[in-house]
């Protein structure tokens, strides 16, 4: 339907009603990963910063985390170099997934982005070879899942814990694999951490390249993972 407004100027209803939808769906921003993503509270940094983005009622955030996991509980295609063991599960997958279609249930979503926090248990069980091949798989398995084919992807890259590979032997293999794929492929993009795992841990004890992270480093990595979710949707 073509409406002819005062100016003489015509406009297709049809383009006015797309855009109403638009000025009215939400972002959606998936939070997940193992104990580094589990103990970051998004209401501190990560939340308000988004939404003073893009406004309050137009952002919806579900986070899932769980200490000590492999990519294989998210990635229901994952396999080893070699062999067939061990096998993929996906049930952590699945139960953030029950929580994200909970959360969007009538909701009209205009963008996707997934924001991830993991890799130590790989790099601890030597899967490096194959993690950023799962990582792919990841955002195509969430694409299909969620019909939607335009998903953001932000990395929180492998801190400077293990930089000798002493205790995790594909840790420096894990942290060049997350690197190379974000900056390789427009819907990656990735955050430092290796300043936010010194100083004093919530013990108030004092700790130095950790495998954790400080309070003050996970309010800090909220904040970088906003700036980085931002960015992907402007461009």
């Amino acid at each position: 339907m073509i409406l002819v407004s005062g100016s003489g100027i015509a406009y297709d209803n049809g383009i006015l009603e797309k855009k109403a939808h638009l000025a009215k769906a939400k972002h959606l921003f998936i939070l997940s990963g193992q104990s580094n993503m589990a103990r970051l509270v998004p209401e501190e940094s990560f939340t308000p910063a988004v939404k003073a983005a893009f406004g309050k009622k137009r952002v919806i955030v579900v986070k899932d985390a769980q200490g000590g996991q492999p990519i294989r509980r998210w990635y229901k295609g994952w396999k080893p170099k070699e062999g067939n063991d061990p096998v993929a599960n996906g049930d952590l997958y699945d139960q953030l997934m029950t929580k994200v279609k909970t959360a969007i249930i009538g909701q009209k979503i205009k963008t996707v982005t997934f924001v991830w926090m993991q890799g130590e248990r790989d790099a601890r069980e030597e899967h490096g070879e194959v993690y950023a091949a799962s990582l792919r798989g990841l955002l195509d398995q969430l694409k299909k899942d969620l019909d939607y084919s335009d998903i953001n992807f932000v990395i929180g890259r492998l801190s400077d814990f293990d930089m000798d590979n002493e205790r995790y032997p594909h840790w420096t293999m894990i942290r060049d694999s997350q690197v190379e794929l974000a900056e390789n492929h427009a819907d990656f993009d990735w955050v430092n951490c290796d300043d936010l795992n010194d100083g004093l841990n919530a013990k108030g004890q004092a700790i130095k390249n950790d495998l954790h992270m400080t309070p003050a480093g996970y309010i800090t990595l909220g904040q970088r993972f906003a700036e980085k979710a931002i960015q992907l949707i402007r461009r």
